[in-house]
């Protein structure tokens, strides 16, 4: 380490840093995402890092982690406050740190051990993104980064998420340890990564090409209210001046009426897809909104609905009380053919700094029917890898975002999908929709801001397997979390190898 800084040009150190702090503001799960600057990124990011002095490295690397997560606010439109801010700092000293610790500890370490520093601390540091933040995978995953590639996807059914992201900085240390030593020996390092990779990426293509999938289908309709009827709700409600209480607490003549249109026509979509042979439909996250003295009469309009078409209807449901202190809730509630509600779950990780909701208790629900195993989270939930471990054949995920976003999250929600080993439709009011079998191909998709009403229709098999993250659960991360600390231990009982010639 003391050679290369010696040997690096101060012109060139500071240029990788701009380069991979560029590279990487496109790789960071937003709309504006280039799969290959993933990859590009941490290779000179890690160079950087190498070619300076342990503190100096860690003090430039902090604000260019924090430019990227500021970078991912700004073209996801989430808005800055508080909250934002504080997570986007958190977020960023969390991602520094296998920077820091391959600073560290490479000069300490044996080669082929040393070689494993980066990848484990990147794997790791993503595993306590989702355990430690409120953000889950939505901001700090590269795997999201690659969501076209099935192949190289299909890892996640065994490592989880975090598979990828190792690979992608396995990839940045071996780049590294050639550049600064050109040899026979290094390049041998070159060739195990791309026999690993290449097994990564052949036995996804076996996955994909070769693993029967002959379950049968059922037709699936997710239904959104048209965007006129929507625009007359939220200026109904935004009429009313204060907060979710004061909505509650309004004359019913000033809301009702806007919102019985939006549930109407819900009701209208559902019968038409109904009669066109859906047997599931399901409609966005709160798709009704709906007074507290009034949800009871919401829920059996859907109810009879349901009835009378004889479908699986799962509806989202937004409910505006006067006490406190969420003044109301995010609902979900499936209902059977018969009318009857077989769950009513409440949205477990509601987006921190914009809904004051109370969070329900993350169990998901899961109920046997003719179509198979049926499960059902809400939105911001499939962000969070953990709570989406469930036994199911098809997932029902009831979202709403935004134009910015809405593309974006619903492909962060195909990964668990292919983790999971179940399909997965998610239908977003204001965004996109969309339907994933369990190998993580799209079934259909519609854009809400180009179809109105939007409509998705998939038929979606009735039968998921079991994976091996299933089975195994976050084992990689752990590992991955047990790796770093043993290096860490070992190096810091040993002399630098730079120390140790004298």
């Amino acid at each position: 380490m003391g050679d290369e800084r010696r040997t690096t040009p101060a012109p060139l150190r500071w240029s990788l840093l701009v380069a991979g702090t560029v590279a990487m503001l496109f790789a960071v799960g937003g709309r504006w995402d280039i799969p290959l600057a993933a990859w590009i990124f941490p290779v000179l990011l890690l160079r950087f890092t190498r070619t300076g002095r342990a503190w100096s490295g860690f003090l430039w690397m902090l604000p260019a982690n924090l430019a990227a997560a500021v970078f991912w606010v700004f073209e996801s439109a989430l808005g800055f406050n508080a909250v934002i801010l504080a997570g986007a700092v958190g977020l960023a000293l969390i991602q520094t740190l296998p920077f820091l610790l391959d600073r560290l500890l490479v000069g300490r370490l044996r080669p082929w051990p040393a070689t494993l520093v980066f990848p484990a601390a990147v794997a790791g540091a993503e595993f306590l993104i989702t355990l430690l933040s409120p953000f889950g995978t939505a901001y700090g995953s590269l795997t999201v980064t690659q969501y076209g590639d099935l192949p190289l996807l299909q890892v996640t059914s065994i490592t989880g998420s975090y598979g990828i992201g190792f690979l992608i900085a396995w990839l940045a240390g071996t780049v590294n340890r050639i550049w600064a030593d050109p040899s026979w020996r290094s390049a041998r390092g070159g060739l195990v990564y791309g026999a690993a990779l290449a097994a990564v990426l052949l036995g996804g293509g076996a996955r994909l090409a070769f693993v029967p999938d002959g379950s049968a289908t059922v037709r699936i309709a997710g239904v959104s209210p048209g965007r006129d009827v929507l625009a007359a709700q939220q200026a109904a409600i935004g009429r009313i001046a204060g907060g979710r209480q004061d909505v509650a607490a309004a004359p019913a003549a000033e809301v009702e009426p806007a919102m019985r249109a939006v549930e109407d026509q819900l009701l209208a979509l559902t019968r038409r897809e109904a009669d066109a042979g859906a047997k599931i439909v399901i409609w966005p996250e709160e798709g009704v909104k709906t007074q507290e003295t009034s949800e009871h009469a919401a829920i059996a309009a859907a109810r009879e609905q349901a009835r009378r078409s004889r479908i699986y209807l799962e509806i989202g449901v937004g409910v505006y009380a006067t006490t406190g202190p969420a003044h109301g809730r995010d609902e979900a509630l499936l209902i059977g053919p018969d009318g009857r509600v077989l769950w009513t779950y409440q949205k477990a990780h509601p987006i921190p700094g914009s809904e004051p909701f109370t969070p329900g208790d993350g169990r998901v629900p899961v109920v046997d029917t003719p179509y198979g195993r049926i499960a059902n989270v809400i939105c911001y939930d499939a962000d969070f890898p953990d709570l989406m471990r469930v036994r199911a054949d098809i997932m029902l995920v009831p979202s709403h975002d935004w134009r910015e976003y809405g593309g974006p999250h619903t492909e962060k929600a195909a990964l668990r999908a292919v983790e999971g080993g179940y399909a997965l439709v998610r239908q977003d009011s204001e965004g996109v929709s969309a339907a994933f079998d369990d190998r993580g191909h799209v079934l259909a998709t519609t854009d809400y801001f180009t179809t109105d009403p939007q409509t998705t229709v998939a038929y979606v098999p009735t039968h998921g397997a079991t994976t091996v993250y299933d089975l195994i659960g976050d084992a990689f991360a752990w590992l991955c979390l047990a790796t770093v600390a043993a290096l860490t231990v070992i190096g810091l009982a040993r002399p630098s190898r730079r120390s140790a010639r004298g």
